[in-house]
């Protein structure tokens, strides 16, 4: 393998990056709406994403350590070795694709919290819901038999 390999590989792995943060964003979008029939399908879609990430970064990690031994470069490198060693023009090409993997890295790890801040607010508002209809809860007295409470205890803002 050459430098031409690992660049290709580069571009797949940005290529996969860039389609998870589409995927991501789409969910964000649906979460906003409140469409949540369509999540499962793009929540499926992602996890796939994600496999396929992780046999490209496989793939990555081999190409980088064959160009590493054919540069002479000693051990078990990463891409910021791989561009200190590199010659010429390449130093340059790898050195953008990191950037930009780590630009990708960075904007998805901000939407999958947002994301996630999302779903947990989604599932608080649910359960709220399910509070507000649900008959008291049962509870035993000091006999053991059990009795329904007349009042539920609750949250209320008292700055409202």
């Amino acid at each position: 393998m050459g430098a031409n390999e690992l660049s290709n590989e580069l571009w797949r792995q940005r290529e996969l990056l860039e389609l998870l943060l589409y995927k991501y964003e789409v969910e964000q979008l649906l979460l906003a709406s409140g469409k949540a029939r369509w999540l499962p399908h793009v929540t499926r879609e992602a996890e796939a994403i994600a496999v396929r990430l992780k046999a490209a970064t496989l793939s990555v990690g081999v190409a980088t350590s064959a160009l590493a031994e054919e540069w002479g470069l000693s051990g078990d490198l990463r891409l910021r070795d791989v561009i200190a060693g590199a010659p010429g023009a390449w130093q340059g090409i790898f050195a953008s694709h990191l950037d930009a993997l780590l630009s990708l890295t960075t904007e998805i790890r901000s939407i999958r919290g947002g994301n996630d801040r999302l779903i947990r607010s989604a599932l608080r508002a649910t359960q709220d819901a399910f509070d507000a209809v649900a008959e008291p809860p049962t509870v035993y007295t000091s006999e053991g038999t059990a009795a329904s409470t007349p009042t539920r205890a609750r949250l209320v803002d008292a700055n409202l």
